[in-house]
């Protein structure tokens, strides 16, 4: 009789862990939404699932005492604003750690365009669509940066920092990070425009020359040599920037990750 009734006590008590543990693999899996390299579609759904899970059962009984105490009952329409409360503060930090590398994907389209470039596409399988060659490139090199940069580490470790600031279900739409986001995006948008301009300038110049010849010797047909004399002269100022872009994307990536955990520690 005491073994069945143990069994039960027992039984109670993981039963009680059963609604926290799910909502903390929630805001672990809003991460997995937006944040940079998490997001790659060749990675099957179930295994994001399964790994969001074991990260959770992981972090679980470290941030167990953090928690707030939840009803002891909840109906389904009760749970729904939980989860979506959770799945906001990680879709929250890994939009904001993602907006730099989607600016410099953004800049390689403008340079792709100002070259002549805008018909060179190639799949990108991470997103499952075709994408701009320039853009899917510095896409790559920003990755490359992120992951130097720790900035998983960074958002992993920030959102198990969150545990101890917002509650389960403590998250109010006074708490959304609406400002810091429009500040990562516009910094983002003069990220684009700082990486883009080395290459945009020498095509604005080159086609200056191009007309100054055009109109001075007629017989030239500056436009047959002049496609790719741009598409060699961007190339070449590229490269010859390519320290400078990762000097620029660094310190953009370093700053909306500090940006997301500052946004964080303030809940």
């Amino acid at each position: 009789m005491g073994t069945g009734v143990d069994t039960q006590a027992n039984v109670t008590g993981l039963l009680a862990h059963v609604v926290p543990y799910c909502l903390v693999t929630f805001r672990l899996l809003g991460l997995f939404v937006m944040a940079p390299l998490l997001t790659n579609i060749m990675i099957p759904r179930r295994f994001k699932v399964m790994i969001a899970m074991m990260l959770a059962a992981a972090i679980y009984p470290t941030v167990q005492p953090a928690l707030t105490v939840l009803p002891g009952r909840l109906d389904m329409l009760g749970l729904l604003p939980l989860v979506v409360m959770e799945l906001l503060i990680g879709l929250s930090m890994g939009v904001l750690a993602a907006l730099p590398l989607m600016s410099l994907e953004m800049s390689g389209i403008i340079m792709g365009q100002s070259m002549g470039l805008g018909l060179a596409k190639v799949y990108n399988p991470e997103a499952d669509f075709d994408a701009d060659m320039l853009g899917q490139m510095l896409y790559y090199i920003g990755a490359g940066i992120f992951i130097s940069c720790n900035g998983l580490e960074m958002l992993f470790g920030g959102l198990i920092e969150s545990f101890h600031h917002v509650p389960l279900g403590g998250l109010g739409v006074a708490q959304t990070p609406l400002g810091l986001l429009v500040g990562v995006l516009s910094s983002g948008f003069e990220l684009a425009i700082r990486v883009s301009a080395p290459v945009t300038g020498i095509v604005l110049l080159l086609i200056v020359v191009f007309g100054i010849v055009g109109k001075t010797l007629p017989q030239v047909n500056i436009m047959s040599v002049g496609f790719a004399i741009k598409i060699l002269a961007g190339l070449a100022m590229l490269v010859a920037a390519i320290y400078a872009v990762r000097e620029a994307v660094g310190q953009e990536v370093t700053h909306a990750l500090e940006e997301t955990l500052h946004w964080v520690r303030g809940l």
